[in-house]
């Protein structure tokens, strides 16, 4: 298939209209433009049936960057609204044969690294409290993100004094501070 097919498709298979595919498949900005539309769509349906397939067709673009940017929105946008890890390993794991098709060993490792933060994102929101070691394993971006939306004062306290980034270590210091009972 062509981009110009494989844009038209995409943006029909969704039922985004308004949107020039000569010019998407002229400009990369347009087109990743498109595909963030057509990736909101596909994350706020209930069926995950066409997932893998939209995926697919997106990392057939010829700019990897864009194709990769599109499929982390993706995964991004599943991640929070899934009900829990398993229910997101179990949706990750049907995409990594295609994201294994990415050229660029750095864009899969990316791909594969941002599903590995938010299965532990997804399952300290169940309830676990991670060790110091699995902390360490995450992402900066992930360690912040739980240091400004976490709820845990567990895991608050451990971000505190285990964050990778002094940022991080006050962001959730103050979030813990602030969540402690005020003495009356």
């Amino acid at each position: 298939m062509t981009l110009r097919a494989d844009v038209a498709e995409l943006l029909a298979a969704v039922g985004i209209i308004g949107v020039d595919v000569d010019d998407a498949v002229a400009d990369e900005h347009v087109r990743w433009s498109a595909y963030r539309r057509i990736v909101s769509v596909i994350a706020s349906s209930p069926s995950r049936d066409r997932d893998r397939a939209i995926v697919a067709t997106i990392l057939r673009d010829p700019v990897e960057m864009v194709a990769k940017s599109a499929v982390v929105a993706l995964v991004d946008e599943i991640a929070m609204r899934t009900a829990g890890p398993a229910e997101f390993r179990e949706w990750a794991s049907g995409l990594l044969p295609e994201i294994d098709g990415l050229e660029g060993e750095g864009h899969r490792e990316f791909v594969r690294r941002r599903i590995r933060d938010w299965l532990f994102h997804l399952s300290v929101q169940d309830g676990h409290v991670p060790t110091t070691a699995e902390l360490a394993e995450v992402t900066d971006w992930m360690q912040r993100t739980l240091a400004e939306g976490s709820r845990s004062p567990a895991v608050l306290a451990l971000l505190a004094e285990s964050g990778r980034r002094k940022k991080t270590r006050n962001v959730a210091a103050n979030r813990a501070r602030s969540r402690e009972p005020r003495p009356r």
